[in-house]
This record gives C-alpha cells, structure tokens and sequence, in this order.
C-alpha cells in the first residue's frame, strides 16, 4: 500500500518534470539564441527547480508553497507564451495542474477556480470566443480534479496500509496477552487448587487422625466401640473422597447450594469425629451468595477448626455466621490454649489471600484469660447478593 502512495508521488513529479523538460527543450531548439531567449530558459529553470524547494517525493511535503509558486512561476510562464506569438514553446498548462489538483490542500483551494480563470488573462488580446476560453480553462479544471482524485486514491490507500499495520500489531499484542493471561490463569488456577487441597486434606486428615488414635485406645478396652469408630471413619473417608472429587470437577464452578446446611454438615463431621463440642450461631434468612465466597468461609471454618483443635488443644468451639448489610461476617472461637506468637502458616496464610483476594480481611486474635479465647474473625464483602430460595 505504501508503495502505491509513493509510486503516485513519483507519476507526478515524472508528468510535471516531462511538462518544463518538453519546453525547455523547445526553446533550446530554436537556431537563434538571444537574450529573450535566456530570459525564458532562466524563467522555466525557475519555474520547474524553485517549486521543488518545498515539494520533493519522500523528502519535502510542504504542499502550500508548492502550489503558490507553482502557479505564480509557472503559470506566468504559460500566459506569457501564449501572448508571444513568436515564442515556440508554446504548450497547455494541464500537467501543472494536474500536480496542483494532486498537492492540493484545504489551504491552496483558492487557487482551483484561478486555474479556470487563467485563459481569461489572454482573452482579449488573442481575441478568442467565450467558447474557446472557457473550454481552455474547463480543460485546466478538469486536470486538476483528476490530480485530487488521484491524491484521495493514493491517500485512501495509505490510510488502509496504517489500518491494516494497525490491525497486525492489535492482532499481535492479542495474541501476546492471550498467552499471557492463559499463562497467568495456569499458575493461578494452580495456586487455587493447591490452596484448596491443602484446606480439605488438612481439615480431612486430623479429623481421621484424632479418630483413628481414639479408636486405637479403645481397642483393647472396648472393642465393640472401637469398632463402631473404626466404621464411622470409613464413612468419613467417603465423604472426604467425595468432596475431593467435587473440588476437582467443580472447581470454578458457580453452583447453587446452601451455606448454612454445608456449615451445619461440616461442624457435625467434625464433632462426631473428634468430640469436640461445635456450637452454631446461624442467620435464620439465607441469602445466595458466589461460589468463591462461599468456598472461602467453608475453608476459614475448616483451617479454624483444624488449628484449634491441633495447636490449641480446644475442647469447645463456637460459630457465628451473619449477613450484614453486603457483608458475610464469620466469627471462630475457641477455649484452647493461648497461642504466643500470631506466626502465619501456610493454613493461615492460605486463608489471608483467599480472603483479601475477595476483597474481605482476616483477623487471629488470642489472649489469656478466664476462659482464654483465640478467635479468627473473618468479613468478605458480598456484590450483587439476592435472597435465597429453598427447594
């Protein structure tokens, strides 16, 4: 595309060139050389090198100028021989125009209708018709249109070769985020699902472990208890199958289903497997909620749950979830032993970025007293909730 715009340049300059090179020529050809005839071999020397101080293929683009002394040297030049009878290099002055029509600007439009006026200069004293005048300067019209259809062409072009350069460069940049951004959602898709397994497996684990040394200690004393444990653990271990199994297909899925009976069921398991006294404070009206919400205070609960009963030894813990206005607030105490240093562990750490990725904060606070109390308090805004429906 470029190079059409630059072979239009090219065909101008080569027209206008061949139009002061056919009448220098002429002039030169003439037997007698005298003064006036150096005169005119200076005057279109002038006429055909000045115009070209300020347009120049590829070089030179002031176009205003060009026109202005194109037509001042040029087409003085063209009425002067047309009046001089005895000057041989008489010629038209369609190709000059057809250069002006093609560097015209909105600033050189003036100089269209004087191309049309031109031949009225020497009207009267040829003593030509209206006729022959006005088709004289039709002609000059007419070329100079053919040179701003050829600009608009050549222009029209161009302006295609920017889009279409545009439009590959656009096409690049895609492709470079699209690998980018598949590259990002990998590593984070990856970050999610080791967070989630570490939440689930964590939380599944200690649960089978504390039964699993509490069957062990029955098991010479009490048998048939040790026993009802053991099948009690095999049933958790399905259903912890199970729930891996839901995080692997499901994960990133929005799917419906009701916080509370999940929070219900999850602080049952945990109480019948570790005897642990779970007690539940719980809104009375669901609301629905994202599945990224809700999946971080399941996991909150999990890794509360877990740490108090792992590194504080609780016996009792107490959960209050609330639906403020677009705030999820859940709050995890527990009665065990104080902790000194608030460290953040990958569990609490998990917990943090999950969280704050969903715009809410995480706070652990602990301190001795009559009981001590460590609590976990967590808030994660809610966008866009809506009021549940059971089935």
């Amino acid at each position: 595309m470029k190079k059409i715009l630059s072979f239009m340049d090219w065909g101008i300059f080569a027209l206008r060139s061949y139009h002061y090179i056919l009448l220098l020529s002429r002039v030169l050809a003439v037997s007698e050389f005298s003064n006036r005839t150096f005169m005119y071999v200076l005057w279109l020397s002038i006429a055909f090198v000045v115009p070209l101080l300020f347009w120049f293929p590829g070089r030179r683009e002031n176009k205003f100028w060009f026109c202005v002394l194109e037509l001042l040297l040029g087409g003085s030049y063209y009425v002067s021989s047309v009046m001089h009878p005895d000057l041989t290099s008489k010629a038209d002055y369609l190709l000059p125009s057809l250069a002006m029509g093609y560097l015209s600007t909105k600033q050189t439009l003036w100089i269209v209708p004087l191309l049309v006026c031109i031949p009225f200069s020497f009207q009267s004293g040829l003593r030509l018709s209206w006729e022959q005048t006005l088709s004289v300067g039709t002609d000059n019209l007419l070329f100079c249109f053919i040179g701003m259809w050829a600009s608009f062409v050549a222009n029209a072009y161009d302006q295609k070769n920017k889009l279409v350069a545009e439009v590959e460069q656009q096409n690049r940049l895609l492709t470079h985020y699209t690998a980018e951004v598949e590259k990002m959602t990998l590593l984070e898709e990856r970050s999610r699902m080791s967070k989630e397994l570490h939440d689930t497996l964590g939380h599944s684990f200690i649960s089978l472990i504390l039964s699993l040394d509490a069957s062990i200690a029955l098991m010479d004393r009490k048998p048939a208890e040790a026993k009802d444990r053991l099948i009690r653990i095999r049933a958790l271990a399905e259903e912890n199958l199970e729930e891996m199994r839901s995080i692997v297909h499901e994960m990133g899925e929005e799917e419906e289903s009701s916080l509370i009976r999940q929070v219900e069921s999850l602080a049952n398991r945990f109480r019948d497997h570790t005897g642990t006294a779970v007690t539940l404070s719980l809104p009375e009206i669901e609301q629905s909620i994202r599945f990224e919400v809700r999946q971080a205070i399941l996991r909150v609960i999990q890794e509360s749950f877990t740490n108090a009963l792992k590194h504080g030894k609780a016996s009792q813990l107490h959960l209050t979830l609330r639906y403020a206005e677009r705030i999820l607030q859940l709050t995890v105490r527990n009665n065990g032993k104080p902790i000194d240093k608030l460290n953040d562990g990958f569990g609490l750490t998990t917990m943090k970025h999950r969280v704050e990725r969903l715009g809410g904060c995480l706070h652990l606070s602990s301190g001795e007293g009559t009981p001590a109390i460590t609590e976990v308090r967590c808030e994660i805004p809610l966008k866009g909730v809506k009021p549940y429906d059971e089935d």
